[in-house]
């Protein structure tokens, strides 16, 4: 049959699976919202093309498909950049559609004309340039391939405007066929053995599993590999959620002194990066045993015993199926390491009881996260977009579903994602709670997107933890610096509360932990667009933390 290329790129959507593309509009790629709307693929529009990538990314990790971003040209490509990075180092499948000038007149200075593939090359899998209608399938096609296959990450396909709005045959019997589901990625059987092996030796091992374990098919095998094996497990970034709470070898505030007395580590599916000081974190006369779909980071930063390029739930899945071989049964053995990290645990939690049940005004930080827990559904979307607070909140909230259940930047750090997370989880995860962390900086970085969700009725609940400063930074810049030069990091206590509801939705203000319950209940009853937000004492929980 003979359609436009914007239909091309549809039919192609179409057979992904993909069901929402997001967006801001331009007159570059207009022809692809045509095709989409005759495929009853949904077009959710936003009011900033990072929002579009944003929710592209959230997308791809709530349902294990890659998302789709369309952005027109120029402008609308540098203002999706900083999202389409965040996706590649947060190693997340998404393929994002630029708009472009057309072919004919490239190079004369056309409207919004730019060559932006360079700039785009290092934080993409694959960047590529369609210039004529007939090879738009092909592209398409091939970028979600590339984006969801081996280390996940961003693909930017640029199509110019003519080359969109040129007719072009679409054969549904000669579409390929969509990209493959995730295929088991075993470690080398020598290797393999090698870690049971140390594992069977060990008194005090630990295992951290990162992100990476969401695009494993075997990611079930973690919580039963740690029971059969008695591993105690730490979780991050996409990993949040794997362990149930209450799982008796979860562990997540104890993680420092496993790491300083561990003496087998298993790092599966997280880079040895800042988050554990490039390794320096573990316990350097312990056995590193390594697996990661990414080559290079086998032995980065610091040597490993044992290396595999595999995906985490598989070498889980395969060790599980070989934990015979481990004499005298694990659990028993390291029953006494298991009680040492409750223990830490227990402590740390006796620590924070005054916090967490706090009864002055403002509202202290661990009160706030308690109340948020408890009117949190075991199906709710947790998103967190901020830093002080976040890091506190993604201390303290349990995650109770798998996978995505807690969804936050990655290792890029980026802040105003929230918004367009929130946006792709009401669209795939429609009647279930979403609740967005939102830190009182990052708040005023993308609110806006509260009108693109209002009128598209993507309802979700953003609670604002307001303490009127960017306190991860200044915390440290009072400490270098004194208060008096601590410029730049200060924030007024905005009612950012009516800004939601003056667009029309539910907006309310708390200092008071009382009414924290009750507002929150309401702001989730009341199936519209909701921002929640409260006022924080001053707080030293984090006191010495990293800021940068």
């Amino acid at each position: 049959m003979a359609g436009h290329g914007g239909a091309a790129v549809a039919r192609v959507l179409q057979r992904e699976g993909v069901t929402a593309l997001f967006t801001l509009c331009g007159g570059h790629i207009m022809s692809i919202y045509d095709g989409c709307l005759d495929l009853g693929i949904r077009v959710v529009d936003v009011r900033h093309e990072q929002a579009a990538a944003f929710a592209a990314d959230a997308y791809s990790r709530l349902t294990g498909r890659p998302g789709v971003a369309a952005v027109t040209a120029g402008p609308g490509i540098t203002n999706a950049f900083t999202a389409i990075a965040n996706a590649y180092r947060a190693q997340s499948p998404v393929v994002v559609l630029g708009g472009a000038a057309p072919v004919g007149v490239t190079g004369k200075g056309a409207l919004q004309e730019l060559d932006i593939l360079a700039a785009l090359r290092p934080v993409t899998k694959w960047a590529v340039r369609v210039v004529s209608a007939d090879r738009i399938v092909e592209a398409v096609s091939t970028a979600f391939r590339v984006a969801s296959s081996g280390v996940p990450g961003p693909v930017y396909v640029e199509l110019p405007v003519d080359v969109l709005f040129s007719p072009v045959e679409i054969n549904e019997g000669t579409l390929p066929p969509g990209a493959p589901s995730r295929a088991p990625m075993p470690g080398p059987a020598g290797a393999v053995q090698a870690a049971l092996a140390l594992l069977a030796g060990a008194e005090r091992p630990v295992a951290l599993i990162g992100s990476q374990i969401r695009w494993s098919p075997e990611w079930p095998a973690a919580p039963e590999w740690a029971a059969a094996l008695g591993v105690p497990v730490y979780t991050s970034g996409m990993a949040r959620g794997l362990m149930p709470p209450g799982h008796p070898w979860a562990f997540s505030r104890s993680r420092k002194q496993a790491l300083a007395e561990a003496d087998v580590v298993l790092v599966l599916g997280t880079p040895l990066d800042f988050r554990l000081n490039y390794g320096m974190s573990i316990n350097y006369a312990a056995s590193l045993v390594q697996v990661d779909l990414d080559p290079a980071q086998l032995g980065h930063n610091r040597p490993a015993a044992v290396t595999m390029h595999a995906d985490p739930g598989t070498v889980l899945r395969q060790m599980l199926e070989l934990r015979a071989q481990l004499p005298g049964g694990a659990p028993t053995q390291r029953r006494e390491w298991q009680q040492a990290l409750q223990a830490t645990e227990a402590r740390a939690l006796a620590k924070a009881q005054p916090g967490l049940a706090a009864d002055s005004s403002p509202v202290d930080v661990l009160r706030l996260c308690a109340e948020v827990d408890a009117v949190l559904d075991d199906d709710a979307t947790i998103i967190g977009d901020g830093g002080d607070f976040v890091a506190t909140a993604a201390a303290w909230l349990r995650v109770r579903r798998y996978p995505a259940g807690w969804l936050d930047p990655g290792p890029l750090g980026t802040l105003g994602m929230g918004m367009g997370f929130a946006l792709a989880a009401a669209v795939v995860r429609p009647g279930t709670q979403v609740a967005v962390m939102l830190g009182d900086g990052a708040a005023g970085l993308d609110l806006m997107e509260y009108e693109a969700a209002l009128r598209q009725n993507l309802p979700f609940v953003a609670i604002v933890g307001n303490d009127g400063a960017w306190t991860q930074i200044r915390r440290g810049q009072i400490d270098m610096y004194g208060p008096e030069r601590a410029v730049a990091t200060g924030l007024s206590y905005a009612p950012y509360e009516k800004v939601v509801a003056g667009l029309g939705g539910h907006g309310e203000y708390v200092d008071d932990p009382r009414e924290l319950r009750p507002a929150l209940q309401r702001a989730f009853a009341s199936g519209k667009p909701a921002l929640v937000n409260v006022k924080l004492a001053p707080s030293t929980l984090r006191a010495g933390a990293i800021s940068i």
